[in-house]
């Protein structure tokens, strides 16, 4: 809540994500083989341990987290995570410096408006052709909000498939998630469009 106070453009929520949430978002990590994953915003891990129950011990997760408390903490709770302290304005430059990616998927727990300016165009550069973003939204404001409009408009923008999962109760406040894939120019080229 004092995350949330001090940095709301930075901090998503006053209240970590619930597991049923947490579970929605980790929806979007490839459940065999060893994906790459890249999670936005940790906070304090709710999504995080998701995720790793997905991954089940395969594949690479990198995190990245610009609060440096919230980075140490979830470095010190999931040892298995490649944990950033940084900024998502630089994912390329992050994921380049790392030799990590293409990602098979993208997990955000940040709120809509930290992202700046190109940052959706440039996450579909991030992901591989079958690869898929993630990112949550508050149920009661994606209709009516012009942020979480204007979030929904970009997506639809740069992906050529943008699904809505069914409201998530058990979160506060109540959440659905939006799941982006294939690069809007791709074409047919991609499989997931097919």
């Amino acid at each position: 809540m004092r995350a949330f106070a001090r940095d709301p453009v930075h901090t998503a929520s006053v209240a970590p994500s619930s597991p049923a949430l947490a579970a929605a978002m980790a929806a979007a990590v490839p459940g065999t083989g060893e994906p790459t994953v890249v999670e936005l915003g940790p906070g304090t891990g709710a999504i995080t341990a998701a995720i790793q129950r997905r991954l089940d011990g395969w594949g690479t997760h990198l995190a990245i987290e610009r609060n440096p408390q919230w980075a140490a903490l979830v470095q010190e709770r999931f040892p298995g995570v490649r944990v950033v302290r940084g900024d998502v304005a630089d994912l390329a430059g992050i994921l380049a410096d790392r030799d990590v990616g293409p990602a098979d998927a993208v997990v955000s727990g940040l709120p809509w408006v930290a992202y700046r300016g190109r940052f959706v165009a440039e996450l579909t550069e991030v992901l591989a052709p079958t690869g898929v973003f993630s990112q949550f939204a508050y149920a009661w404001a994606r209709r009516w909000a012009p942020p979480a409009r204007a979030e929904l408009a970009a997506l639809r923008r740069h992906f050529a498939e943008v699904t809505i999962s069914p409201t998530v109760w058990r979160n506060l406040p109540p959440a659905v998630v939006y799941y982006a894939r294939c690069r809007a120019v791709c074409g047919d080229a991609c499989a997931s469009c097919r």
